[in-house]
């Protein structure tokens, strides 16, 4: 009988314990570990890790027996003394920070801190059979063996290039399977690949070798299966030496992704293996097959297991119950069943018929949902109150702790009027009127209790006064929201969350104030938040408007994206437009002279001009005569020519001198 572990891709994983299947471990989706007594069905152990919220367990996986030492002790009678032997203790916690916990289930506390080995979330953690080392994988690619003598990282390669989703040894711890895009088989020693196997097109969920035949130098004949996430068939694949082993020689159908796997492995070649397989549709299958090769036509289930509540007095429609986890005994047909909340669970050992296909078991869930725990496991007690009784203590309001106070009898002076004063006469002593000149004193009448801002919220969410939320809401100081926040009870939480979510939908001045509050109480109550079944429908309407708002963001975006494209495109054609005024100053001066000067510049510069127009061709007369006169050498047979050139030119040769005076 061996069992997988736990499927490494539950977001609450759980695992029972292997060989008894004492106990039940499962880890709740805040990052608590809770251990529970599948004997008595009853919380045995809890444990929260220091950095719970922040880094969850993301897988887990018992340890083998191990001897315990816890040192000097002092000296048991013989009926006290117990046989030594092995026993069962750590338990492996992978955490989404990339550290791996050790948990001592005998101590009840942490063993040791695995850390520095990873960078990122934790998929899957295994022990070695034998040796003291575990194995662990990550979204870093990287698998790491840890000595858990020393608390350190003893090895660490690069498994894949993409994330290793699982892992898994072989019985004889030589061999390691990891699953990242294509399945790898390992050799320990070497830390090399032995042989590839095709895979699944998603991400490997469950990995776990399914015989046990002693193995030949070669590892001819191993089988081992494997499971991923959407894939709704579970492979069986086989190691052969010839290295033609690439592809599965077998598969099961079920009805949705395995979640947890539990298995009787084969020890001969004609016994079958027997496997108990959980899928996230919360239903439970039996599988039963001889492993003898290939075969090509997928194998159903030989029964089918299911949960279902009776239902509500009203209606009476059975509803199905989710199946958490399933063990094969060491009786072959009985069974043990884990199934409804992860924070309730209800563990059953049931007996199935081997002629029914589909078994479907009624069962009562909330008549089981009481809180059970050892009585070693908790030394709280709870005093006994009556229901008619209301006491008041000084505190907070809400924590109202209840106090048993010893009756002291008073002793009465003799003659004294033994009658009491009613309450309602002692009520009307009490000056319940507000004191003249006293500070802090509200418009009703009572002082308000002004010490602290948790007191104040608590009050006004009780008495849902208007005037005292809108004081303690109206403050903007991020310190101080916290503090009170952090400071404000559990059964507040709840009513404080409605408070604001109506508030949310007034102003949006307002919504800006109610959004600290909010991101406050997320942070300091989300464990308290998670744990409320009716959780959906009170933050449901603060969801949608939300949503909504986000949404009418992105448009309003948008339109002040145009808009304000469109008036810088206005102010610029205006701006080019736009004429600067014209500067009227002079950039010269230029001073002139009187009038007088001018007109006598002005008359000179008149009679230069007429002398030189009257004088112009006497001057050409001249040159011309000049010229004739160089010429009469040359011959007489131009002279007559020259002189009718020189009359044409003075054209007043007929002229008299007095005439031409006249003209002049």
């Amino acid at each position: 009988m061996a069992s997988d572990g736990g499927s490494c891709a539950l977001v609450s994983p759980c695992a029972f314990s292997p060989k008894s299947h004492q106990y039940l471990a499962l880890s709740t989706q805040d990052g608590r570990l809770r251990l529970w007594d599948t004997l008595s069905n009853t919380l045995y152990q809890e444990y929260v890790p220091s950095a719970h919220l922040s880094a969850t367990c993301t897988c887990l996986a018992w340890g083998p027996c191990r001897t315990i030492k816890d040192g000097p002790q002092r000296k048991k009678r013989k009926s006290e003394v117990v046989p030594h032997g092995d026993q069962l203790d750590l338990l492996a916690l992978g955490t989404a920070a990339g550290t791996v916990l050790l948990y001592s289930t005998v101590k009840g506390q942490l063993h040791s801190k695995l850390d520095g080995g990873h960078d990122s979330k934790v998929n899957c953690v295994r022990w070695h059979p034998e040796n003291n080392c575990l194995y662990s994988c990550s979204d870093d690619s990287r698998i790491v063996e840890w000595d858990l003598q020393t608390g350190k990282v003893k090895c660490k390669w690069k498994a894949d290039k993409c994330a290793v989703s699982c892992l898994c040894l072989s019985p004889d711890g030589k061999m390691l399977l990891s699953a990242g895009q294509t399945i790898k088989m390992w050799d320990l020693e070497t830390k090399e690949v032995y042989r590839r196997f095709t895979g699944h097109a998603t991400a490997v969920s469950t990995l776990c070798f399914i015989s046990m035949r002693p193995p030949t130098h070669d590892m001819e004949g191993l089988y081992f299966l494997s499971g991923a996430a959407h894939d709704r068939l579970l492979s069986v694949w086989q190691v052969r030496s010839d290295g033609k082993d690439k592809n599965a020689v077998l598969s099961f159908t079920l009805t949705d992704e395995p979640i947890y796997v539990d298995l009787a492995m084969s020890q001969s070649k004609d016994e079958a293996v027997k496997l108990a397989v959980v899928c996230k549709d919360g239903q439970m299958h039996l599988c039963e097959h001889v492993l003898n090769g290939h075969c090509k036509k997928p194998l159903s289930p030989s029964c089918s297991v299911q949960v279902a509540s009776p239902g509500s007095i009203g209606d009476g429609v059975p509803r199905p119950v989710p199946i958490l986890a399933a063990a094969l005994t060491m009786d072959k047909q009985a069974l043990l069943l884990a199934y409804g909340s992860g924070l309730q669970p209800v563990i059953e050992r049931t007996t199935l018929n081997a002629g029914e296909t589909h078994v479907c078991l009624v069962r009562d869930i909330q008549a089981s949902l009481t809180l059970r725990t050892e009585t070693t496991f908790t030394k709280v007690k709870t005093p006994t109150v009556k229901a008619d009784a209301k006491l008041l203590v000084p505190g907070l309001p809400g924590h109202s702790a209840p106090i048993k106070s010893t009756p002291v009898e008073m002793k009465r002076k003799p003659g004294s009027d033994t009658k009491e004063m009613s309450i309602e006469e002692r009520l009307s002593v009490i000056d319940l009127s507000p004191a003249e000149g006293r500070k802090g004193v509200h418009k009703g009448g009572l002082p308000l209790q002004t010490d602290s801002f948790a007191v104040l919220l608590v009050q006004g969410l009780e008495s849902s006064d208007s005037n005292i939320l809108n004081k303690v809401f109206q403050t903007k100081k991020e310190v101080l929201i916290k503090k009170t926040v952090a400071r404000l009870p559990i059964p507040a939480v709840l009513p404080l969350v409605q408070e604001l979510s109506k508030r949310m939908q007034g102003h949006p001045y307002s919504g800006v104030l109610m959004v600290r509050w909010l991101k406050a109480v997320f942070t300091f109550h989300a464990s308290y938040l998670s744990t409320l079944p009716s959780l959906v429908s009170h933050l449901g309407v603060l969801y949608h408007m939300i949503e909504s708002r986000v949404k009418m963001f992105h448009k309003l975006s948008r339109l002040h994206g145009k808009l304000y494209l469109l008036i810088t495109q206005i102010a610029a054609t205006d701006k080019s437009h736009s004429v600067a005024a014209l500067d009227q100053t002079a950039k010269l001066v230029y001073e002139e002279d009187s009038s007088e000067d001018e007109a006598e510049g002005s008359g000179d510069e008149m009679l230069a001009e007429e002398e030189d127009s009257d004088h112009w061709e006497e001057e050409e007369i001249k040159e011309v005569t000049e010229r004739s006169k160089k010429k009469e050498g040359d011959g007489e047979e131009h002279s007559d020519e020259e002189m009718n050139i020189e009359n044409k030119l003075n054209g007043d040769s007929d002229l008299e001198p007095d005439d031409e005076s006249e003209e002049e």
